[in-house]
């Protein structure tokens, strides 16, 4: 098999599971929370790096922003022996109970994106795999976190998520909002794959805390303090559950 045009890996190269967040400068962060690590590649917004955690042997690669360039670490990662994908990310509430700093699991994506619809219909679900979604709500309630388990969106445009769109979400009861989820479910659940998703709250569209907004660390409560880093290590913990 050929080199992997943009994660410039190999077959074998790879382990049998994948964190995969967003940020390629995440991938050092949660390779700290490892116990050892080795960098694979970079390019692009693609960096991978294998490590191991409590004797789990794993990846983590940066996707990117957007369903268009996580499908292709997906696609690639599937072509060098990777089984499951567990997203590690943040994302933005919809409902107004939902506080900054919450865990949310999501087990499925509203397609408000165009990647997946050249896969398939809309109508078939992009659902996560129920062991992926069990451990990881399995870790993050060991972890005491205050988790919401349900369905989310997964949207193409950041900037023109209207008040009308936040309403419409609100309404069908989404849980939040992000963009990466709805095509990583559906390529994982087309190749026969697993993935899931855990994503921590770093605002709320509904209460008009959204990502950026200027908040003093001493007015934040506990639990939006280091939430990435307690996302990390719920997904970490779940992967010695796979």
């Amino acid at each position: 098999m050929t080199t992997q045009p943009h994660l410039l890996v190999d077959d074998g190269d790879l382990t049998d599971i994948a964190l995969i967040p967003g940020d390629p400068g995440r991938v050092d962060r949660i390779a700290d929370h490892c116990d050892e690590s080795e960098t694979i590649a970079q390019n692009r917004e693609y960096k991978v790096v294998n490590a191991t955690y409590e004797g789990r042997e794993l990846t983590i690669c940066s996707t990117g922003i957007g369903c268009p360039s996580a499908a292709i670490a997906i696609e690639e990662m599937a072509n060098v022996g990777v089984e499951t994908f567990l997203r590690v990310g943040t994302t933005g509430a919809l409902q107004s109970e939902i506080e900054i700093g919450d865990m949310i699991v999501a087990t499925g994506a509203a397609k408000n994106e165009g990647t997946s619809k050249r896969y398939e219909a809309v109508e078939y679900p992009a659902v996560a795999d129920y062991d992926a979604l069990s451990a990881l709500v399995d870790s993050a309630e060991a972890n005491n976190e205050d988790v919401h388990v349900g369905p989310i969106a997964s949207d193409d445009a950041y900037y023109a998520e209207t008040d009308d769109a936040v309403d419409d979400w609100e309404a069908a009861n989404l849980l939040s909002v992000e963009m990466e989820a709805a095509a990583v479910f559906s390529l994982a659940r087309r190749k026969g794959l697993r993935a899931g998703a855990i994503c921590t709250v770093d605002g709320n569209l509904v209460e008009g805390t959204q990502k950026g907004t200027d908040t003093e660390d001493d007015e934040l409560p506990d639990k939006a303090k280091n939430n990435v880093g307690r996302a990390i290590d719920i997904a970490l913990e779940a992967t010695t559950k796979l």
